[in-house]
């Protein structure tokens, strides 16, 4: 049950255990307020993973993540843990088992996941920033479909020990802001300073704004435009074969996941919404095929884009092809949605790359979309500087 003292119209925390910190009396977030997605560890709590059968089989952590700990020693207050799609293995914010969060941008629509807790509790003022964990696009599609800002930071750049693995090897931790400068400020508590600049101007991907639909594009060409004047415009650059780098993506999470997860999923045979349980059936059936090329294809790719970002410091994309799709979405609508989605967003993932949702000023229906700056790997301030010195500009 939801201890009494805790009310959530937006369904953006979890309803089992209140998780409150208080941070430290001085430092630079002093007198804000966060929420951790439940995957993030909080000593003393049991972090439950969106699911209440890993609930019910894990002890209390015994230590508290250091992202958290970095922003209470900051003066940051905790005030919560959030909904997250089950052991995060999700792009739509719909869990089975706690509800939907609410997304106040895109009234009836989904929040998109997994980090979906994190960007309702964002986008609906409950909280000022807060955590969440992008492996295939779990704060950035979020971040664009609630109309807030988000980031994916590079492989490897903030520390992600006390958080459930997923994807080892695709596991970063990001998170999200209304404010761009807000946004900035939580990075320069997380990372230390940058070891990659942005030269070179930007340069859009057209082959990832195809994959967008038309009312997307036409409202992300302002802010695409305002982004090309600043920096200077570059011509435009094609990834090429996206959905196959896509299933590239797909094959090495899977593969990724199982190996983490599957011994525990064959012993307790957990409950899982419709969605995760084929999703897990279907990463067991990768596990035990041998091994394709996926890993040095995924090398390869790496090479590619580091060579792009070599003729242009930033790359410009749409975060999702898409407006949040209606609440209750599943079986056909729901794989292309998620396929189409994880071409774009495969493209820092498999190369490691950060990436930035800006929200657009314009919408479509009614409903927020978002338009992503993706840098080389260590440049998450510059970009998220980037993002503050736009929205200045707006």
């Amino acid at each position: 049950m939801m201890p009494p003292q805790m009310t959530d119209p937006l369904n953006a925390f979890i309803p089992h255990d209140e998780v409150l910190l208080p941070g430290a009396p001085e430092g630079a977030l002093r007198g804000l307020r966060f929420a951790a997605k439940d995957i993030f560890d909080v000593a003393g709590h049991v972090t439950g993973c969106g699911n209440p059968d890993w609930l019910a089989t894990h002890l209390p952590a015994s230590a508290t993540a250091s992202a958290v700990e970095r922003l209470l020693a900051a003066g940051a207050d905790l005030i919560g843990k959030t909904i997250t799609d089950e052991l995060a293995y999700s792009l739509n914010g719909q869990n089975f088992h706690y509800g939907t969060p609410v997304n106040v941008n895109a009234p009836g629509r989904i929040p998109c996941g997994s980090s979906s807790g994190s960007a309702s509790a964002v986008a609906g003022g409950a909280a000022d920033f807060a955590l969440g964990s992008d492996t295939g696009g779990s704060v950035r599609v979020p971040a664009a479909v609630c109309g807030i800002y988000g980031i994916r930071t590079s492989h490897g750049r903030v520390a992600i020990d006390g958080v459930m693995p997923l994807a080892a090897s695709f596991d970063t931790v990001g998170w999200f802001a209304r404010d761009p400068r807000l946004l900035a400020r939580v990075g320069a508590v997380l990372m230390e300073e940058d070891t990659a600049r942005l030269v070179g101007g930007a340069a859009r991907l057209s082959d990832a704004f195809a994959l967008a639909a038309p009312p997307v594009q036409a409202a992300l060409e302002p802010l695409a435009a305002r982004v090309e004047g600043l920096l200077g415009r570059r011509p435009a650059m094609q990834v090429g074969g996206l959905e196959d780098w896509m299933i590239t993506f797909r094959k090495l999470q899977a593969r990724e996941i199982w190996t983490q997860h599957g011994a525990w999923v064959e012993q307790v045979r957990p409950r899982f919404g419709p969605e995760i349980a084929a999703r897990f059936e279907w990463a067991r059936a990768v596990a035990g095929q041998p091994v394709g090329p996926e890993i040095q294809r995924r090398t390869a790719f790496g090479g590619l884009m580091a060579g792009m970002l070599r003729e242009a410091g930033v790359l410009l994309l749409p975060t999702a092809p898409e407006i949040a799709p209606w609440r209750g979405l599943q079986g056909a609508a729901a794989q292309s949605f998620r396929d189409r989605t994880l071409s774009l967003t495969c493209i820092a993932s498999l190369a490691r790359l950060p990436q930035v949702n800006l929200p657009a000023e314009a919408t479509v229906n009614g409903c927020p979309v978002g338009l992503s700056l993706i840098g080389p790997r260590g440049s998450d301030r510059a970009l998220l500087g980037l993002a503050a010195q736009l929205a200045q500009l707006s």
